[in-house]
């Protein structure tokens, strides 16, 4: 069996853990998910511990343990958030949040409107920084992703969108 799926799953204080046949929905303070779970594992609650079991052979012990994981972040999201930062690097690139839309001035001949999605918030402490917050793991990661791509970094300068701590990978100019 995966050891990830061994381990069992503590529940915060707040969080509750539903499970309604192959239907498991997280409540927390911070909101809900759903999720369908696969036939070949079974989740079980007892108390504030759930336990992840697959049936007998080994792919749905490797199913069993990537449950296990999701479960695990969807506890950790709806009881503490996770959160992503971006920061812009270049002359004028600037990022501006309004309500549910987020300004952003790349460089482009025009401004770029990003919707935000149901369920993430945007906030722009300084107008080179970029905060996305949500209660999904998978949702907050592919926001990010989908800002950054608007202007990924270049190896030559490094300008662009990157995320918070990342190291760009710098080349040498052309030489004469």
């Amino acid at each position: 069996m995966s050891r990830v799926a061994k381990r069992p799953l503590d529940l915060p204080a707040g969080v509750s853990l539903q499970v309604s046949g192959q239907e498991i929905t997280v409540k927390g303070p911070k909101g809900a998910i759903s999720m369908r779970c696969p036939d070949a594992v079974e989740v079980s609650v007892d108390g504030n511990v759930a336990t992840v079991s697959p049936s007998a052979t080994a792919a749905n012990s490797a199913l069993a343990g990537t449950i296990r994981s999701v479960l695990g972040n969807h506890v950790h999201g709806v009881s503490q958030g996770f959160e992503r930062g971006l920061e812009l690097v270049g002359v004028g690139y600037r990022a501006q949040a309004q309500g549910k839309v987020l300004n952003l001035s790349l460089g482009f001949s025009h401004p770029i409107a990003f919707e935000v999605p149901e369920g993430i918030t945007i906030e722009t402490p300084t107008q080179t920084e970029i905060l996305v917050k949500g209660h999904d793991c998978q949702q907050v990661g592919q926001v990010a992703a989908n800002i950054r791509g608007f202007r990924p970094p270049e190896p030559y300068k490094g300008k662009g969108v990157k995320y918070k701590g990342e190291r760009i990978l710098r080349k040498e100019a052309k030489k004469k």
